[in-house]
C-alpha cells in the first residue's frame, strides 16, 4: 500500500515508516504542472537542485542559488497534494556551519511549504544534520555520487566500488546516526546499496544504485525522454516526448510557413461581418 493513500499529505515520519514494506516512488518536479502530474503517482516528490541543469542551462547543479530553489519549490507544493515535497538544499547554502544550515533549511521549509530539505554528504555532515533534525527540521541525506562535489570527484563516475566502499558505508551510518529520516543513495554499486539497505533502519533511496534499495528516484525529464541526447546508463525512458515534441514544432513551423495555420476553425470572425453573410 503506497504512502499516497492517505488522505492527507505524506510527511517525514510516513516515508519512514515504509521502510522494508512497499518500494517509495520519487521523481522530481520543478514546476506546478509537473507536479500535478506526478503527485498521484508519488511518495516523495523532490525540488532537485538538478533544475539548474534540466530547466536553467547550467554545466552543473554549483551554480544553483537559494532562491532558485525556493521559486521551484512554491510550484511545486502548488500543485502537490498528497506526495511529500522535498527541496534540495543549493551548494553553498549549508556546509559553512550548523547554523548556516538551519538558517537557511527553515528559510526553504517557511517559504516554500515543503516538509523536508536534502543535503549532500556523510559524515562530514553528520554533526549539521543532527543540528536540523533537532530543531524541526526533517532531513533527507544523500551518499555516494554527490552532483555538488563533482569537481572534487573527478566527475560523475559511480562511487562505492572497492576500498570507497567503506566510505559509503561509514557515511550511511553517520546520517542514519545523526537523524536522517531517509538517505539517496546515487551510483552506488548494487551489492553495497543492498548491504547498505539491510543494514540501515531508514529508507534508502537509489538513483542508479540497483534495484534492493527501499525506493526509487529519477529526474522527471529524463525518464520521459525530454533530452534527445542524454542516455545515462540508469535511466529507463518511459516515453520519447523529445521526439514527439520536435515532431510537433515542426509541423507547427511548416503550417504557419505555408499559411495553412491558424485555419478558419482557429479564427474569431467579426459578428457583423459574419452576420451579412
Amino acid at each position: 500500500m503506497s504512502a499516497t493513500s492517505s488522505a492527507r499529505p505524506v510527511l517525514p515520519p510516513d516515508i519512514r515508516a515504509m521502510k522494508g514494506k512497499a518500494p517509495i516512488v520519487t521523481l522530481t518536479a520543478y514546476t506546478t504542472p509537473i507536479a500535478r502530474l506526478v503527485d498521484p503517482h508519488c511518495d516523495v516528490i523532490l525540488v532537485g537542485d538538478s533544475l539548474g541543469m534540466v530547466l536553467h542551462g547550467l554545466p552543473s547543479t554549483i551554480g544553483v542559488t537559494l532562491e532558485m530553489m525556493i521559486l521551484h519549490g512554491r510550484a511545486v507544493t502548488r500543485g502537490a497534494s498528497k506526495a511529500q515535497v522535498v527541496v534540495d538544499m543549493p551548494f553553498g547554502s549549508y556546509e559553512e556551519s550548523p547554523a548556516q544550515a538551519f538558517r537557511n533549511a527553515s528559510r526553504l521549509m517557511a517559504e516554500t511549504g515543503a516538509s523536508a530539505v536534502k543535503l549532500e554528504g556523510g559524515t562530514q555532515m553528520a554533526e549539521t544534520i543532527a543540528f536540523l533534525t533537532a530543531r524541526g527540521v526533517p532531513v533527507m541525506a544523500h551518499i555516494g555520487l554527490t552532483p555538488q562535489a563533482v569537481n572534487t570527484l573527478g566527475g560523475y563516475k559511480v562511487v562505492g566500488r572497492e576500498a570507497e566502499a567503506a566510505k559509503v558505508v561509514a557515511d550511511a551510518q553517520a546520517v542514519e546516526a545523526a537523524g536522517a529520516y531517509s538517505v539517496v543513495l546515487e551510483k552506488v554499486p548494487e551489492n553495497l546499496a543492498a548491504r547498505i539497505s539491510q543494514q540501515l533502519s531508514i529508507p534508502t533511496i537509489g538513483i542508479g544504485a540497483g534495484v534492493h534499495c527501499d525506493g526509487q528516484v529519477l529526474v522527471v525529464d529524463d525518464m520521459l525522454g525530454l533530452f534527445t541526447d542524454f542516455r545515462p546508463k540508469f535511466v529507463k525512458r518511459y516515453a520519447e516526448l523529445g521526439h514527439s515534441a520536435d515532431e510537433a514544432i515542426a509541423a507547427y513551423a511548416a503550417e504557419v510557413r505555408a499559411r495553412a495555420f491558424p485555419a478558419p476553425e482557429h479564427t474569431f470572425q467579426d459578428q457583423v461581418a459574419k452576420s451579412t453573410k
